[in-house]
């Protein structure tokens, strides 16, 4: 006899400044991921553009602003560009390996060089190893951190230069959080390659999306999330495709202690 099932409890924050529209207020509503069912609950709710941080689902709910739109691309239709691909090439080097929740030292010196370069002054940057623990290991939810590395010697492994918290959905992969090497000369563009590696992986192991998070229209540093197409947005009708440079052209704009368990990805993917 199984348990009965018991509809979530839904909350609404209170409303706070908007960290991609100045001048904007922003509101979430959320709930919390908990119990034989919160892997489920999960799955539902991201497919109604909920995303998961920690213990809890969320997405935006502000009263006059509808400016962030969930988005998915679509992987088994996904064709690298030409810059695309050449990404692609630069980086065929790296070792990837998707390893359990547990966060390390190593991973979160990745993160505070990451945050320091990228979004100085941001909340984030105040998060200290505690903190960062928290994010990566409170899953209730099948999650892995994807590491990037450079290749090892001597059989040590490489210097980690990427790395993405990615939760796997019944009908693909959610980008929960990135952060790479922003300073390496020889490998420019990382962000974009770890996304790209993500669709492709995706795509092999017959996972039908990947989840972006959110677009947020006329905030530059989210519009990379329109590179990848074909992209599905999430509206009043469902999921749509989306192409904001063709409805919008001025929409876009400027993306050991513990060691962690390895395994192939592909076979983690493909379960």
């Amino acid at each position: 006899m199984t348990a009965p099932f018991r509809f979530p409890r839904f909350f609404v924050t209170n409303p706070s400044p908007c960290p991609y529209l100045p001048g904007r207020s922003e509101r979430k509503v959320f709930t919390e991921l908990s119990g034989d069912n919160a892997a489920e609950l999960n799955d539902a709710l991201g497919r109604i553009g909920f995303r998961r941080s920690q213990n809890v689902a969320y997405r935006p709910s502000c009263i006059d602003c509808t400016a962030c739109v969930s988005v998915r691309v679509v992987t088994h239709e996904f064709r690298p560009n030409a810059t695309q691909r050449k990404l692609l090439r630069r980086n065929e080097d790296l070792v990837v390996s998707a390893c359990k929740p547990w966060s390390t030292q190593e991973q979160f010196a990745l993160l505070q060089r990451y945050l320091n370069a990228r979004h100085p002054g941001g909340g984030m940057t105040e998060m200290d190893e505690m903190d960062f623990a928290d994010m990566v290991e409170q899953t209730p939810v099948d999650s892995h951190v994807v590491e990037y590395r450079e290749p090892g010697s001597n059989g040590r492994p490489g210097k980690l230069v990427g790395a993405c918290l990615t939760d796997r959905q019944g009908d693909g992969l959610s980008m929960i959080y990135s952060f790479f090497d922003t300073q390496s000369p020889d490998r420019p563009g990382l962000g974009n390659y770890i996304i790209m590696d993500h669709i492709l992986r995706a795509a092999a192991a017959d996972l039908p999306y990947v989840y972006l998070g959110y677009w947020v229209k006329g905030a530059a540093r989210m519009q990379y999330k329109v590179r990848y197409q074909p992209l599905e947005k999430l509206g009043r009708d469902g999921w749509t495709r989306f192409d904001p440079i063709e409805s919008d052209p001025g929409a876009v704009g400027a993306a050991p202690e513990r060691a962690p368990r390895t395994a192939d990805l592909a076979t983690i993917l493909r379960r």
